[in-house]
């Protein structure tokens, strides 16, 4: 099992950079969110001056068996032909990505069908699709080692070409089920506030998934750890991205979270480390249910919130030049002093 040693953000840097922000030519606070951003990224990186580096987006691909329960209204090879429209640079992510200029790859995590060769496209398929939680744990204590170590990998990889700031996204048809069922386990919601419609359920499609799973977690009771729950319910993808949250937290990179399945791998990383939070950025609320239950329980607050829930990353694409301006305005903005602009008479 790999091993990792979060440290929690210095504290000696906090006045230094609030201070650096307050000096700055507005009121204090007329940048909201975009200050306490750049005092995020200041403490991440421990300095007065951070920048972004070579910024990076993950795609990780699998295949979930639960969606022989029918809790989806697409059919699995969904999967394996959105990671091909990935490849060819049509989907949503690729649109973002291109936008910012964010290096964007997609790692085949466990999608059951045949992806063919390409330059993008990262092998590290632990599985060929999970089996069907209803009857069985979704992955084996091997193939959770395995993706979490793969994850890992990938993000030292990372590290090593000189990025300090990734975002994860995800594909898999049947991924909300585990989502759900993984949230459920670990916060003791109840289940009705943790499932929502998907892809597009409508209501007896919703109900029948919502009894799909309400029979599921009946039939894993002893699943508790945070481990073991990702091992029961999760996807390969899912636990592939565990390890690398953990990784990008160990390397002390800026993380940019995305929605509802990123949120539930992120949920188990931080019950195995909770100091993974102080790197993360919470970029959007998803519009799917449950994701805002979700992050009131991890005590993250969303950038944006614009009823996206398509995943893939989509939504930390879309709140990454917020950071691009956080991090300019700490460094470019005049100071008071600097600018011979008059502070207030009481600072």
């Amino acid at each position: 099992m790999p091993e990792w040693k979060l440290s929690p953000l210095p504290s000696t840097l906090t006045e230094a950079l609030q201070q650096r922000i307050d000096q700055k030519t507005k009121p204090p606070g007329a940048l909201g969110t975009l200050e306490s951003i750049a005092l995020q990224v200041g403490q991440i990186q421990r300095t007065l001056h951070p920048t972004l580096r070579n910024p990076a987006f993950l795609v990780f691909a699998g295949d979930h068996g639960i969606v022989e329960s029918g809790v989806s209204p697409y059919p699995q090879e969904v999967t394996a032909q959105m990671v091909l429209n990935f490849l060819a640079g049509g989907a949503a992510i690729n649109v973002f990505c291109r936008q910012h200029q964010i290096r964007l790859q997609v790692v085949d995590a466990g999608v059951k069908h045949p992806l063919p060769d390409h330059p993008d496209l990262i092998r590290r398929k632990v599985c060929a699709g999970t089996r069907n939680f209803q009857q069985e744990p979704a992955l084996t204590p091997e193939e959770v080692t395995t993706a979490l170590r793969e994850g890992q990998a990938l993000v030292q990889q990372a590290a090593q070409q000189g990025t300090n700031v990734i975002g994860f996204g995800e594909m898999g048809i049947g991924n909300t089920s585990a989502a759900a069922a993984i949230m459920q386990r670990l916060t003791g919601f109840p289940l009705e506030d943790c499932v929502g419609r998907g892809t597009g359920l409508d209501d007896s499609g919703l109900a029948h998934k919502r009894q799909v799973l309400a029979a599921a977690l009946e039939q894993h009771p002893d699943a508790r750890t945070p481990l073991e729950v990702l091992q029961t319910f999760g996807g390969a993808e899912m636990a592939m991205m565990t390890g690398a949250l953990l990784e990008a937290a160990q390397q002390q990179m800026l993380i940019l979270l995305d929605g509802f399945i990123a949120t539930a791998a992120f949920l188990v990383a931080f019950r195995m480390h909770p100091e993974v939070r102080d790197y993360t950025l919470c970029c959007h609320q998803s519009d799917e249910q449950g994701h805002r239950r979700m992050l009131e329980f991890l005590g993250l607050t969303p950038v944006l919130q614009l009823d996206m829930r398509l995943g893939e990353g989509t939504g930390a694409a879309v709140a990454f030049p917020l950071v691009q301006s956080a991090v300019l305005f700490l460094n470019e903005m005049a100071s008071f002093e600097s600018a011979g602009v008059s502070s207030r008479d009481d600072a």
